[in-house]
C-alpha cells in the first residue's frame, strides 16, 4: 500500500494540517481498513498515528486507488475539542469485549 500526499494546508486557527492523500492498494484488492490507512498516512508524514484523523475515503468503482482527506492535529486534546464524536470513534481501534465469568 503506497500513500501519496496530494496537498497540505496549514490551518493555524484550528491548530491542524488538512491533508489530501491518495492510496494505491493493488495487492490488497479491496479498500484497506481506515485504521491501516491512518497508520500509513502517519508514517508518510513521520508523525504519531494518534494525531491523524481520517475524515473521508473514496474509491472509484473498478479502481485500485483511494483518495481521502485527513486532519493532523498538534495535540490529541485539540482534536477532541474540534473533531465530531463520530469521526473520533471511526479513528479509534474497536475495543475487545470483556468475557465475564472468566477469572
Amino acid at each position: 500500500m503506497e500513500v501519496k500526499i496530494v496537498s497540505r494546508k496549514e490551518n493555524p486557527l484550528l491548530k491542524r494540517r488538512e491533508i489530501r492523500f491518495q492510496v494505491e492498494h493493488d495487492q490488497a484488492g479491496s479498500t484497506p481498513p481506515r485504521l491501516e490507512i491512518r497508520k500509513a498516512v502517519a508514517n508518510a508524514l513521520k508523525i504519531d498515528a494518534n494525531l491523524v484523523f481520517v475524515k473521508k475515503l473514496e474509491t472509484k468503482t473498478g479502481m485500485q486507488t483511494t483518495v481521502g482527506a485527513a486532519n493532523v492535529y498538534d495535540s490529541i486534546e485539540q482534536a477532541k475539542l474540534i473533531e465530531p464524536d463520530y469521526i473520533i470513534k471511526r479513528n479509534v481501534p474497536p475495543e475487545k469485549p470483556r468475557e465475564e465469568g472468566k477469572e
